[in-house]
């Protein structure tokens, strides 16, 4: 399949067009990736705008429970649903499980959602490399609602709030520490916290929780792109879905008011620029381990620093200082 061809089939919905495409863009093979640019700049700007919802949770909160029981209900509303969910690759291995599509099994049978797992390829984050790329190829297929799922909560979480146009967080009931356990950047970036579990025994936990929640987040400072009474904390239960409703409810409201500030069209454009520095420079760092020279100096200038011959920072900095100057 040529990649206009591929592009033809992804305007219409194919998902199996958009399933090989998205492993063209995920490729690191030099043609592979020249192919990507090719297929990128055809659907840039096709499709429709789709609402881009970061999700992010402490490992067992029920992110994909979640994820399936609020998918299904927007599919029953006849929205088209795109899953792109992030699993954590081994540093030691460099291998993922996928298991996103097993855990939603319901939710990957249905004709209106998509789902695709990636390997975050210790790409820090909680997002992989080309997640981005995966997200403007599924509005090029026609998708209204892409939630991007992160491999867990970390200080690195945060940087799926520069793919997203609302981000949540979701969250479990505790004991009464459980603020202690979520950063402060990452409470900062928020735009819902979801309590999730809020069912049977837990239910009076999940409510005293989204009370704490909610009393955390009116400390944070104000930040000039949210409504009154944004962030919020809300109480959900994915076994139950109860709440699902109204946290999409207040989704929404959200995104239809920085439409209406003009607070969404800025924020893309800032993120837009964000992902275009951040490519330059992961493209340098590319270019600096292909060429042998190069790469032989870092592992000499490496060794130096390792057995204390050198100190990092001027090993460094003898390194940039052979690489060719821009004219």
């Amino acid at each position: 399949m040529t990649v206009a061809q591929m592009g033809a089939k992804i305007a219409t919905g194919d998902r199996r067009a958009l399933a090989r495409a998205i492993t063209l863009i995920e490729s690191s093979r030099p043609d592979h990736r020249t192919q990507a640019l090719d297929l990128l700049a055809d659907v840039t700007g096709a499709g429709r705008q789709a609402l881009r919802i970061g999700l992010s949770g402490t490992p067992g909160v029920g992110k994909s429970t979640f994820i399936e029981s609020f998918g299904l209900m927007l599919t029953g509303q006849g929205l088209r649903v795109a899953v792109l969910a992030v699993d954590p690759s081994s540093a030691r291995s460099g291998g993922s499980i996928l298991g996103d599509k097993t855990r939603m099994e319901r939710l990957s049978r249905d004709p209106l959602a998509f789902i695709r797992p990636s390997p975050s390829q210790t790409h820090l984050g909680g997002v992989a490399r080309r997640t981005r790329e995966a997200v403007s190829l599924c509005e090029a297929a026609g998708f209204d609602v892409i939630l991007i799922e992160t491999v867990g909560v970390g200080q690195s979480e945060t940087l799926v709030a520069e793919m997203v146009d609302l981000f949540v967080l979701l969250m479990a009931p505790a004991g009464g520490d459980e603020l202690q356990g979520v950063k402060r950047g990452i409470m900062e970036m928020a735009d819902l916290i979801l309590v999730n579990k809020a069912d049977g025994d837990l239910r009076a936990a999940a409510m005293r929780t989204v009370a704490d929640y909610a009393g955390a987040l009116h400390l944070l400072r104000k930040r000039p792109y949210d409504p009154p009474k944004f962030p919020k904390a809300l109480p959900v239960s994915a076994i139950e879905q109860a709440g699902m409703e109204a946290a999409w409810a207040d989704m929404q409201a959200l995104a239809q008011w920085r439409r209406d500030q003009g607070h969404f069209v800025r924020r893309r454009a800032e993120q837009a620029r964000h992902w275009f520095e951040t490519e330059v420079r992961e493209g340098l760092l590319a270019q600096l381990t292909a060429d042998p020279d190069l790469r032989a100096k870092m592992a000499d200038l490496g060794a130096q620093v390792a057995e204390g011959r050198a100190a990092p920072t001027a090993a460094a900095a003898e390194v940039l200082s052979v690489l060719p100057k821009l004219s």
